[in-house]
Protein backbone atom coordinates (compact mmCIF):
# COMPACT_ATOMS: atom_id res chain seq x y z
CA UNK A 1 0.00 0.00 0.00
CA UNK A 2 1.28 3.21 -1.25
CA UNK A 3 0.66 5.00 2.43
CA UNK A 4 2.50 2.43 4.01
CA UNK A 5 5.73 3.02 1.61
CA UNK A 6 5.50 6.55 2.27
CA UNK A 7 5.01 6.22 5.98
CA UNK A 8 8.64 4.11 5.75
CA UNK A 9 10.16 6.55 2.76
CA UNK A 10 9.85 9.55 5.33
CA UNK A 11 10.21 7.98 8.32
CA UNK A 12 14.06 9.44 8.92
CA UNK A 13 12.96 12.57 7.73
CA UNK A 14 10.31 12.70 9.87
CA UNK A 15 12.75 11.63 12.61
CA UNK A 16 15.55 13.96 11.68
CA UNK A 17 12.76 16.94 12.08
CA UNK A 18 11.74 15.84 15.48
CA UNK A 19 15.06 16.55 16.17
CA UNK A 20 16.18 19.50 15.31
CA UNK A 21 16.97 21.67 17.88
CA UNK A 22 13.89 24.30 17.46
CA UNK A 23 11.41 21.12 18.08
CA UNK A 24 13.31 19.39 20.63
CA UNK A 25 12.91 22.46 22.74
CA UNK A 26 9.69 23.04 21.80
CA UNK A 27 8.44 18.88 22.86
CA UNK A 28 10.35 19.95 26.25
CA UNK A 29 8.29 23.44 26.75
CA UNK A 30 10.73 26.21 26.02
CA UNK A 31 8.81 28.13 24.02
CA UNK A 32 10.22 31.70 23.32
CA UNK A 33 7.54 34.11 22.45
CA UNK A 34 9.28 35.86 19.43
CA UNK A 35 10.48 32.48 17.80
CA UNK A 36 6.79 31.24 18.20
CA UNK A 37 5.41 34.07 16.05
CA UNK A 38 8.06 33.59 13.65
CA UNK A 39 7.05 29.90 13.53
CA UNK A 40 3.04 30.81 13.12
CA UNK A 41 3.88 33.74 10.80
CA UNK A 42 5.66 31.36 8.37
CA UNK A 43 2.78 28.54 8.43
CA UNK A 44 0.49 31.22 7.29
CA UNK A 45 2.49 32.11 4.43
CA UNK A 46 2.87 28.34 3.78
CA UNK A 47 -0.07 27.25 4.40
CA UNK A 48 -1.82 30.41 2.02
CA UNK A 49 0.45 29.42 -0.94
CA UNK A 50 -0.30 25.57 -0.89
CA UNK A 51 -4.32 25.90 0.11
CA UNK A 52 -4.29 28.24 -2.92
CA UNK A 53 -2.32 26.13 -4.96
CA UNK A 54 -4.72 22.83 -4.16
CA UNK A 55 -8.04 25.10 -4.84
CA UNK A 56 -7.17 26.23 -8.23
CA UNK A 57 -5.24 22.90 -9.75
CA UNK A 58 -6.88 20.91 -12.30
CA UNK A 59 -4.67 17.84 -11.96
CA UNK A 60 -6.49 14.66 -11.96
CA UNK A 61 -4.05 13.44 -9.10
CA UNK A 62 -3.93 16.57 -6.81
CA UNK A 63 -7.56 17.39 -7.13
CA UNK A 64 -7.98 14.38 -4.71
CA UNK A 65 -6.97 17.18 -2.16
CA UNK A 66 -9.58 19.13 -2.48
CA UNK A 67 -12.12 16.86 -1.40
CA UNK A 68 -10.93 17.77 2.34
CA UNK A 69 -10.11 21.39 2.32
CA UNK A 70 -12.65 22.68 3.95
CA UNK A 71 -11.92 20.17 6.68
CA UNK A 72 -8.15 20.69 6.92
CA UNK A 73 -8.06 24.28 6.38
CA UNK A 74 -5.24 25.86 8.28
CA UNK A 75 -5.02 29.37 6.98
CA UNK A 76 -8.44 30.86 8.81
CA UNK A 77 -6.74 29.57 12.18
CA UNK A 78 -3.58 31.03 11.85
CA UNK A 79 -4.83 34.49 10.76
CA UNK A 80 -6.48 34.40 14.19
CA UNK A 81 -3.58 33.49 16.39
CA UNK A 82 -1.78 36.16 14.59
CA UNK A 83 -4.03 38.70 15.14
CA UNK A 84 -4.19 37.47 18.99
CA UNK A 85 0.15 37.80 19.09
CA UNK A 86 1.07 40.68 16.96
CA UNK A 87 -2.91 42.69 17.26
CA UNK A 88 -5.01 44.01 14.24
CA UNK A 89 -2.52 45.22 12.52
CA UNK A 90 -0.44 42.31 12.09
CA UNK A 91 -0.20 41.91 8.51
CA UNK A 92 2.70 44.41 9.36
CA UNK A 93 4.67 42.48 11.10
CA UNK A 94 4.28 39.01 10.19
CA UNK A 95 6.48 38.46 7.66
CA UNK A 96 8.02 35.53 5.87
CA UNK A 97 11.31 34.72 6.32
CA UNK A 98 14.06 33.27 3.74
CA UNK A 99 13.49 29.45 4.70
CA UNK A 100 9.91 30.09 4.42
CA UNK A 101 9.56 32.25 0.46
CA UNK A 102 11.81 29.45 -0.14
CA UNK A 103 9.14 26.70 0.57
CA UNK A 104 6.67 28.64 -0.87
CA UNK A 105 8.53 28.89 -4.15
CA UNK A 106 8.84 25.52 -4.21
CA UNK A 107 5.59 25.28 -3.73
CA UNK A 108 4.68 26.89 -6.93
CA UNK A 109 7.07 25.26 -8.84
CA UNK A 110 5.48 21.62 -8.32
CA UNK A 111 2.14 23.04 -8.72
CA UNK A 112 3.20 24.40 -12.11
CA UNK A 113 5.41 21.49 -13.42
CA UNK A 114 4.28 18.24 -11.24
CA UNK A 115 0.89 19.24 -9.89
CA UNK A 116 0.40 15.97 -8.30
CA UNK A 117 3.93 16.24 -6.26
CA UNK A 118 1.30 18.87 -4.18
CA UNK A 119 0.06 15.53 -2.19
CA UNK A 120 3.58 15.02 -0.83
CA UNK A 121 3.50 18.37 1.09
CA UNK A 122 -0.13 18.19 1.87
CA UNK A 123 0.77 15.07 3.35
CA UNK A 124 3.76 16.10 5.48
CA UNK A 125 2.25 19.05 6.77
CA UNK A 126 -1.81 17.82 7.28
CA UNK A 127 -1.11 14.64 8.48
CA UNK A 128 1.88 15.68 11.14
CA UNK A 129 -0.88 18.39 12.14
CA UNK A 130 -3.34 15.97 12.93
CA UNK A 131 -1.20 13.54 14.67
CA UNK A 132 0.83 15.80 17.11
CA UNK A 133 -1.82 19.14 17.46
CA UNK A 134 -3.16 18.25 20.33
CA UNK A 135 0.12 17.66 22.61
CA UNK A 136 1.65 20.72 20.81
CA UNK A 137 -1.05 22.79 21.41
CA UNK A 138 -0.60 21.70 25.32
CA UNK A 139 2.81 22.84 25.33
CA UNK A 140 2.56 26.19 23.66
CA UNK A 141 -0.46 27.44 25.59
CA UNK A 142 0.99 26.41 28.81
CA UNK A 143 4.44 27.63 27.70
CA UNK A 144 3.49 30.89 26.36
CA UNK A 145 0.56 31.33 29.20
CA UNK A 146 -2.60 32.34 26.55
CA UNK A 147 -5.54 30.40 28.48
CA UNK A 148 -6.62 29.33 25.28
CA UNK A 149 -6.31 31.94 22.87
CA UNK A 150 -4.03 32.03 20.17
CA UNK A 151 -3.96 28.54 20.06
CA UNK A 152 -6.57 28.03 16.44
CA UNK A 153 -4.05 26.60 14.29
CA UNK A 154 -4.05 23.63 16.04
CA UNK A 155 -8.11 22.89 16.14
CA UNK A 156 -9.85 20.86 13.67
CA UNK A 157 -13.31 21.82 14.20
CA UNK A 158 -14.86 20.10 11.65
CA UNK A 159 -12.73 16.63 12.26
CA UNK A 160 -15.31 14.60 14.59
CA UNK A 161 -12.35 11.22 14.81
CA UNK A 162 -8.78 12.41 13.61
CA UNK A 163 -8.03 8.72 13.42
CA UNK A 164 -11.03 7.72 11.25
CA UNK A 165 -9.85 11.00 9.41
CA UNK A 166 -6.45 9.48 9.04
CA UNK A 167 -7.50 6.24 7.40
CA UNK A 168 -9.62 7.59 4.94
CA UNK A 169 -6.81 10.10 3.85
CA UNK A 170 -4.24 6.73 3.68
CA UNK A 171 -6.82 4.59 1.83
CA UNK A 172 -7.63 7.49 -0.85
CA UNK A 173 -3.65 7.87 -1.56
CA UNK A 174 -3.93 3.73 -1.74
CA UNK A 175 -6.61 3.98 -4.45
CA UNK A 176 -4.73 6.65 -6.70
CA UNK A 177 -3.47 4.41 -8.92
CA UNK A 178 0.15 5.54 -8.62
CA UNK A 179 2.71 4.35 -11.20
CA UNK A 180 5.75 3.05 -9.57
CA UNK A 181 7.34 6.48 -11.24
CA UNK A 182 5.24 8.68 -9.34
CA UNK A 183 5.07 7.10 -5.98
CA UNK A 184 8.77 7.24 -6.01
CA UNK A 185 8.61 11.05 -7.06
CA UNK A 186 5.96 11.52 -4.41
CA UNK A 187 8.39 9.79 -1.66
CA UNK A 188 11.17 12.18 -2.87
CA UNK A 189 9.47 15.05 -2.86
CA UNK A 190 7.46 14.72 0.52
CA UNK A 191 11.39 14.09 2.11
CA UNK A 192 12.06 17.25 0.66
CA UNK A 193 8.93 18.98 2.33
CA UNK A 194 10.70 17.44 5.60
CA UNK A 195 13.57 19.56 4.91
CA UNK A 196 11.96 22.63 3.84
CA UNK A 197 10.15 22.59 7.43
CA UNK A 198 13.75 21.82 9.04
CA UNK A 199 15.05 24.56 7.38
CA UNK A 200 12.46 27.17 8.79
CA UNK A 201 12.88 25.82 12.28
CA UNK A 202 17.05 26.02 12.05
CA UNK A 203 16.82 29.38 10.60
CA UNK A 204 14.04 30.56 13.50
CA UNK A 205 16.54 28.52 16.11
CA UNK A 206 19.87 30.85 14.31
CA UNK A 207 18.13 33.92 14.65
CA UNK A 208 17.59 32.99 18.21
CA UNK A 209 21.15 32.51 18.37
CA UNK A 210 22.27 35.67 16.52
CA UNK A 211 19.93 37.77 19.06
CA UNK A 212 21.41 35.91 22.06
CA UNK A 213 25.09 36.75 20.22
CA UNK A 214 23.85 40.44 19.80
CA UNK A 215 22.89 41.01 23.79
CA UNK A 216 26.01 39.38 24.88
CA UNK A 217 28.56 41.88 22.44
CA UNK A 218 26.67 44.48 23.57
CA UNK A 219 27.21 44.23 26.89
CA UNK A 220 31.07 43.14 26.67
CA UNK A 221 31.32 46.44 24.84
CA UNK A 222 29.37 47.92 27.49
CA UNK A 223 32.07 46.96 29.49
Amino acid sequence: MFSKELKEGTSKSHSAAENTKFVSQFLKGCVDPDEYRKLISNFYYVYNTMEGLIKETNDPLAKTLQQWQLKLIRTTGLERDLRYFYGPMWREYAKPSEACNNYCHRLNEVAEENPYLLIAHHYTRYIGDLSGGVILKGIAEKALNTAGQGMYFYEFPYIEDAKAFKNEYRATLDGLGLDESQKDAIIAEANYAFKLNMDMFNEIQGSASKSLLKIIWSAIRGK
